[in-house]
């Protein structure tokens, strides 16, 4: 009897030890629904993802963020915006962008899927006093909503330079487009030429752009493929600007056959204070066909002594628990 307590004592410990170690990882998905074209932040002592909640278009009608103060435990805010808050918008609102500036938090999102100068649509921007919203419309039409160098207005990513100037950075349909926002962030500031919209495409570039700075390069990435196909992938390039030009160096997320397919459509974040980076992306679970089950999953990015990303490996354990 007193060998059988001992026994089952031993397990007990053992099973605790062992779940308390399966917490330690994130595991992927980093939380349950599905969701794409997440954005990672950092808001205080927090990181938050905001992503599409991924549905057909007459569905995709609001938004949910998630935060977490560890990269493992998720807290799920629900419905941080939705067409109800943006009365010109009426489906298929996705690739949300966020930050914040002089204590609000702004959040860049494209609406309708407009296919043409003649649809009302484009690029929203919406406001909130908090990460968890809820955000009301801040302009009360669209930032964009016309095709200009042949960009589709959607797919848009908000970048703050190191001098403090803020762009917007967007385009499907195989264009992107870079336009620096007014201060407060009502259109945007001429470049020298007159114009308001820069086209900086690179080789294979299709959509989802992001930019980030790291020793002094402009760090440009995007999603190149079918976002409904197993060639769904993220490259990237690097300039000594955010104008480029951007020579498209290698792809650094795809597809692993035996985990997930369809990996594309990203954000990068990193650890303050450390030399610690993630990539936030969504994938397809082998056991999915419909383009629309899609996940968010984290995973580590890496630089080799160059400066070169590395190769990103794709995981089911996700990454370690990062404490803010």
């Amino acid at each position: 009897m007193k060998r059988a307590l001992i026994l089952a004592l031993a397990c007990g410990m053992a099973a605790g030890l062992q779940a308390q170690q399966v917490k330690q990882k994130a595991g992927n998905p980093v939380f349950p629904g599905w969701y794409a074209d997440p954005e990672g932040i950092i808001y205080g002592n927090r990181y938050w993802i905001y992503p599409t909640y991924s549905a057909p278009y007459e569905k995709q009608v609001f938004m949910d963020a998630f935060s977490s103060p560890d990269l493992v435990n998720w807290t799920k805010h629900p419905r941080i915006i939705d067409t109800a808050a943006i009365k010109w918008a009426r489906r298929a609102m996705w690739a949300p962008s966020v930050i914040e500036k002089d204590g609000k938090y702004f959040l860049f999102f494209g609406a309708n899927d407009i296919q043409s100068d003649n649809e009302k649509g484009g690029i929203g921007l919406a406001v909130a006093d908090k990460p968890e919203g809820p955000y009301k419309d801040y302009l009360g039409k669209p930032l964009v909503d016309k095709f200009y160098n042949g960009a589709q207005p959607i797919d848009q990513f908000v970048f703050k330079d190191a001098d403090g100037s803020y762009y917007l950075i967007y385009g499907g349909w195989r264009h992107c487009n870079i336009a620096k926002l007014k201060d407060d962030f009502t259109g945007f500031v001429p470049y020298e030429d007159g114009t308001l919209f820069k086209e900086i495409t690179p080789e294979k570039y299709v959509e989802g752009p992001f930019m980030f700075i790291h020793n002094g390069k402009y760090y440009f990435m995007w999603s190149e493929g079918g976002w409904t196909g197993p060639d769904y992938s993220v490259a990237y390039a690097m300039a000594d600007s955010p104008m480029g030009p951007f020579k498209r160096i290698d792809k650094i997320l795809q597809q692993n056959a035996a985990i997930a397919t369809g990996a594309g459509h990203h954000s990068i974040i990193k650890a303050p204070g450390k030399d610690e980076w993630y990539i936030i992306y969504h994938r397809r679970p082998l056991t999915e066909k419909d383009g629309n089950s899609r996940e968010t999953c984290i995973d580590r990015l890496y630089f080799d002594e160059n400066g070169l990303i590395k190769p990103v490996i794709i995981t089911k354990e996700g990454v370690d628990k990062s404490p803010l």
